[in-house]
């Protein structure tokens, strides 16, 4: 029989249902792929490491975790987690500082704007991480903490691809753009195809902002860019998944990037 689960959640999802603020300092991700990657990762303190007996054959040495029935793992875990029989209760990781990402010469930069869907976020950093960013800009009371799906659906890149959290967006926008970089929002009715805007400011130092895909980008957010650009795409679909469209970007900006593919 499967063990009764506890109601005593301290999960970033619980924090949210209960309407807190403040970041959790710290929660569960799971998945293998998570899991290794945060043991593999210096800046993550991992508290209680929890796998199957099969699992443990694929930790790293030195690491002492708790072997555990799948269903136990499951009953620490919200409803529905894919643990792959691996789960970790790990410490929340500390953000960079705006000055320690804001150089032109470091990558380009995402920059997230009030998108709260977890595994939008977690594909994105996902992405971000292929197509060598910098680190990804969110808001800090708009945006998932970096556990449970998030972590899931970005495959480890969270541990990979560094983050900011801001308390303006629009704000930082400007910020950026002093220190010397290019901010280029995606905006379905704008008129420059974001591939002519990107061939434009060719180089590492380029701002990626996108917005919810409800909304877009907020419109004084929008006004602190230096361009709004589009993806060209077929009348059959109105739009794509903000992921996607990051994706996309990102790879248009790695094309161009000398870091990435130097040109003779």
């Amino acid at each position: 029989m499967a063990p009764e689960r506890r109601n005593t959640d301290k999960s970033p999802d619980a924090a949210r249902r209960s309407g807190a603020h403040a970041a959790p300092s710290e929660g569960w991700i799971w998945g293998r792929h998570a899991v290794l990657a945060a043991l593999a990762n210096p800046r993550r303190e991992v508290r209680a490491l929890h796998v199957t007996r099969n699992a443990a054959a694929d930790l790293p040495a030195g690491a002492e975790p708790e072997i555990d029935h799948p269903d136990r793992i499951a009953g620490r875990l919200p409803a529905g987690a894919v643990h792959q029989g691996f789960a970790a209760r790990v410490g929340a990781l500390a953000p960079e500082p705006l000055q320690a990402v804001a150089d032109p010469t470091h990558g380009a930069l995402v920059v997230l704007d009030q998108i709260t869907d977890p595994h939008n976020v977690g594909a994105i950093f996902r992405s971000a991480a292929a197509f060598g960013a910098r680190a990804i800009l969110m808001q800090d009371r708009k945006s998932p903490p970096l556990f449970g799906a998030v972590c899931k659906a970005a495959v480890g890149a969270t541990e990979i691809v560094g983050h900011v959290r801001v308390t303006n967006i629009a704000d930082t926008l400007a910020s950026l753009r002093e220190a010397g970089r290019v901010a280029i929002g995606l905006a379905g009715d704008a008129e420059a195809s974001l591939e002519s805007l990107v061939e434009a400011h060719a180089g590492p130092g380029l701002v990626i902002a996108l917005g919810a895909e409800d909304k877009g980008l907020r419109p004084r957010v929008a006004d602190h860019c230096d361009a709004l650009a589009r993806i060209p795409m077929s009348p059959r679909m109105e739009s794509l998944n903000v992921s996607n469209a990051a994706a996309i970007a990102l790879y248009e900006a790695s094309r161009r990037d000398p870091r990435i593919n130097p040109r003779d």
